[in-house]
């Protein structure tokens, strides 16, 4: 385990702390420099950052990996990457490209379970675990000790009962990433950056 993925799971094991996004390498040191603890790339920030919309598909996967590793390269802090769907559909190309991601120095990445392509709004429940238990062998195979955090993307796609997505709790001590926080009638859903299983996610 590298020590930015140490210091990472140090702070989600003291309790909630504040994860901010930062954009660009500059934004990162503004926000070092503030007194944050650890930083958390955003997906919507790099690509409106760009000109272009916030969708796996108008980002290339090797822009996303520069990207992270400016952020991880602009401070001594440990960087959370908004790794979107992976950037793959099926579980090999999610694990080759976490191990890419990895590379990049990053302490935690997320994996979404919508496919964003219009084809449909989630992945079905086997071809998501499926993607998270491949993302989960890449990262214990790297050896980083870095943090998975598997994102339900069930109420920003319009999906009221997500109950039958819930992972196996073999794929417990992740990290639960609710919905966006300027949504008060979602607030009772967030657990941003609590260390629970899985299987204790509830969306209500």
């Amino acid at each position: 385990m590298n020590a930015r993925s140490t210091a990472f799971r140090a702070l989600h094991a003291s309790g909630c702390f504040v994860l901010p996004n930062p954009w660009d390498a500059g934004s990162a040191r503004l926000l070092a420099d503030l007194g944050f603890k650890a930083l958390a790339s955003t997906s919507a920030g790099m690509a409106f950052s760009m000109g272009k919309p916030d969708l796996p598909s108008a980002l290339s996967l090797e822009d996303v990996l520069l990207h992270l590793k400016a952020l991880v390269n602009a401070t001594s802090l440990p960087v959370n990457a908004d790794f979107q769907n992976g950037y793959a559909a099926d579980a090999d190309g999610v694990a080759a490209n976490v191990t890419r991601c990895l590379a990049t120095g990053v302490a935690g990445l997320s994996i979404e379970d919508a496919p964003w392509d219009g084809s449909t709004p989630l992945f079905p429940l086997d071809v998501a675990l499926a993607r998270l238990r491949a993302a989960r062998q890449a990262i214990d195979a790297s050896g980083t000790g870095a943090l998975l955090t598997a994102r339900c993307e069930a109420w920003l796609v319009g999906v009221a009962d997500a109950a039958g997505l819930h992972p196996q709790p073999d794929l417990t001590r992740q990290r639960i990433r609710g919905p966006p926080l300027d949504q008060p009638e979602r607030r009772g859903v967030n657990g941003i950056d609590r260390l629970l299983p899985l299987r204790n996610l509830l969306v209500r």
